[in-house]
């Protein structure tokens, strides 16, 4: 009864006009949340909420949830099943999220309070804004195509996924019946094909899951009869991938059933493999799919040379030691501010080697012995950055490589503001070419091989969806085992953690059920499989990485889904265990880094903000357990 009430005292609950007025009307920010009644309001903010008004305690902050059905105000945002928060002040609209994004949430109510104290304290004007999103929906009016024709488009900046409705679905009668909800919560049809796979499609549509045990069952199941493919889309979603698969539900029907009886697996699945309806996993897998089934449909271009121009691009950039050392978080963030994204980044401490075979063609250079003594004199910060033509606009953005040129012609430059005066070396790197650029990324961030398991309670419940999310992230599975794993092969597989408090609990644990042991293979892969996993908390990973593994799968810190190497040594020695002695390849020997430059990145990981996810990690932290 206490948390109940707990919660009644969080969030105001607003049932018709009077109120909704009445609440509006109250002085400071108030956050609401609107949905539809079929939905319900949206669970999983609610513990954001809880711990920001605890945090702040600010009387002027107050949370509401309103059903858009009994609240005339709310007219508009009826039908829509993606979550909504809508941000009032002096009963005005001045914010709106769409979506359960945590940290997105949590930025926009902490700036939205200041603002409104600034409104309140100081008489600044406050900013009200209309949602965008209506007004494209009202301005939206022509008719979609059933049947996808030759000179079919999609239109540039468009967000799309396909969908396909199932055999067993079609086979039932239930093809209409979906389409008719799909359209009712809001998505568009771009275009609906009824087609028959066989058995070569279906096993090459699903060769990503060609190693499950269930493959070939998946692909027989597939080309049994019609499916539906459509190609869908929402008015208003940036990414409408993720409000997708929130509206199918979970792959295991019956965890649908239970989380999401409202999905459309819930509704019409019966297991796993007869789910019904399947969704891209992200936008690479959409584009690879909507290629697969409508190679003529195509994404509306104004030209060639336009869109190759618009196609993001990497570059390296290196921060060298002195400005990380003193100005490392200034420099990240003038990198964002000019709409470069961070990919990847590893902070290492270069060797002798290294620094001659990186600036190969600048050793007989008269500058070299500085650059070198300056390069070996602390760890540097290596990043993989993006952007449309991200090798000329990280170039024009560090200015000239000449200190003095920088200083005199280009004082705004990147350089020319972060070298130290008493500096000779500038302090900042980017690749003189996309070739280069490849080359240099390649070098810094090699592609790896890292050991990842499935944990029991995982297996059982989200393993179709895991693996997805895999395949989706770009990583490629080279081997995999499915293991029940012994009292003696769990206690040697977690030796790190033999006399912790946890270790017993923990080997009992992993030997409940078999897990899925996999190599994945990417560049950065350690890493990356670790920002994937998220933090081993789930408490944690539902505030700080909303999207990761453990935050939508695992059920404590214990069970928490997923287990990664920390490191490329670990990585090494978990693969020989379980599957034996395998030396793991490099993509380029040339630039195989150092064992002992691998020792000293592991040292120095533990500053970087992309890596090291063991700073933010209750126990255990040698090995992410």
């Amino acid at each position: 009864m206490a948390g109940k009430k707990k919660d009644i005292i969080l969030q105001i609950t607003i049932n018709n006009q009077e109120q909704w007025e009445e609440v509006l009307s109250s002085k400071g920010l108030i956050v609401v949340d609107v949905y539809q009644a079929w939905c319900g309001p949206c669970k999983t903010t609610v513990s954001l909420f809880r711990k920001i008004k605890n945090e702040l305690g600010d009387d002027l902050l107050q949370f509401a949830v309103a059903e858009v059905d009994s609240i005339d105000a709310l007219e508009k945002y009826r039908g829509k099943c993606e979550p909504t928060f809508l941000f009032f002040a002096g009963g005005d609209l001045v914010a709106v999220v769409r979506g359960a994004n945590a940290p997105l949430l949590q930025k926009t109510i902490l700036e939205q309070l200041e603002a409104e104290k600034k409104v309140l304290n100081h008489g600044l004007d406050r900013k009200v804004i209309k949602d965008e999103a209506l007004l494209e929906e009202e301005e939206e009016s022509s008719p979609l195509p059933a049947q996808p024709e030759d000179d079919d488009l999609i239109p540039s900046g468009k967000s799309y996924t396909v969908a396909i409705i199932k055999p067993d679905a079609v086979a039932h009668g239930k093809a209409d019946e979906i389409i008719m909800k799909i359209q009712e919560a809001g998505f568009e049809i771009l275009a609906n094909e009824e087609k028959t796979m066989s058995e070569s499609e279906a096993r090459g549509f699903y060769h990503h899951r060609a190693g499950e045990e269930k493959f070939q069952e998946l692909v027989q199941f597939m080309s049994s009869g019609p499916c539906h493919v459509l190609i869908i889309s929402r008015s208003g979603d940036e990414d409408v991938i993720p409000t997708w698969r929130e509206f199918i539900g979970p792959t295991d029907v019956e965890v649908a059933k239970k989380e999401k009886p409202e999905s459309l697996r819930a509704q019409y699945g019966t297991e796993v493999l007869y789910n019904a309806v399947h969704g891209s996993n992200d936008r690479e897998q959409a584009s690879r799919e909507l290629a697969f089934f409508f190679p003529s449909f195509k994404l509306q271009q104004q030209n060639t040379e336009e869109s190759a121009s618009r196609t993001p691009e990497r570059t390296l950039a290196l921060i060298r030691p002195d400005v990380l050392r003193d100005r490392k978080d200034e420099v990240l963030q003038s990198i964002r501010d000019v709409g470069f994204s961070i990919a990847m980044q590893k902070e290492i401490m270069l060797t002798e080697q290294q620094i001659r075979e990186f600036y190969k063609e600048h050793v007989d250079q008269e500058y070299f012995p500085a650059l070198q003594q300056q390069m070996m004199s602390g760890p540097v910060l290596a990043l993989a950055l993006v952007k449309d033509d991200a090798v000329k606009h990280w170039r024009n953005l560090l200015g000239p490589a000449d200190l003095t040129e920088a200083l005199s012609n280009a004082p705004d430059s990147l350089r020319a503001r972060f070298t130290p005066r008493e500096s000779t070396i500038n302090q900042l790197h980017g690749s003189s070419s996309p070739i280069e650029a490849e080359n240099e990324i390649n070098f810094f961030f090699p592609v790896e091989k890292t050991l990842a398991a499935i944990k029991p309670d995982a297996m059982e419940e989200h393993r179709d969806e895991i693996m997805e999310r895999i395949q989706g992230a770009g990583f490629t599975i080279s081997q995999i085992k499915e293991t029940h794993l012994n009292q003696e092969m769990a206690e040697e597989f977690y030796k790190e953690h033999r006399g912790k408090p946890f270790f017993d609990e923990l080997v009992k644990y992993m030997c409940r059920g078999p897990c899925l042991m996999m190599i994945l293979s990417k560049e950065n892969a350690v890493q990356e499989w670790r920002s994937l996993m998220g933090p081993t908390d789930p408490t944690e990973a539902h505030t700080s990485s909303p999207d990761s593994l453990r935050s939508l799968f695992a059920k404590s810190v214990l069970q928490n889904a997923v287990h990664g190497s920390s490191n490329e040594k670990h990585a090494m020695e978990k693969i020989n265990f379980i599957f034996g002695d395998i030396e793991l390849e490099r993509a380029n020997n040339e630039t195989l880094l150092s064992d002992d430059a691998a020792d000293d990145m592991k040292q120095s990981e533990d500053n970087s903000e992309h890596t090291a996810p063991e700073e933010h990690e209750a126990e255990p932290s040698q090995e992410n357990s």
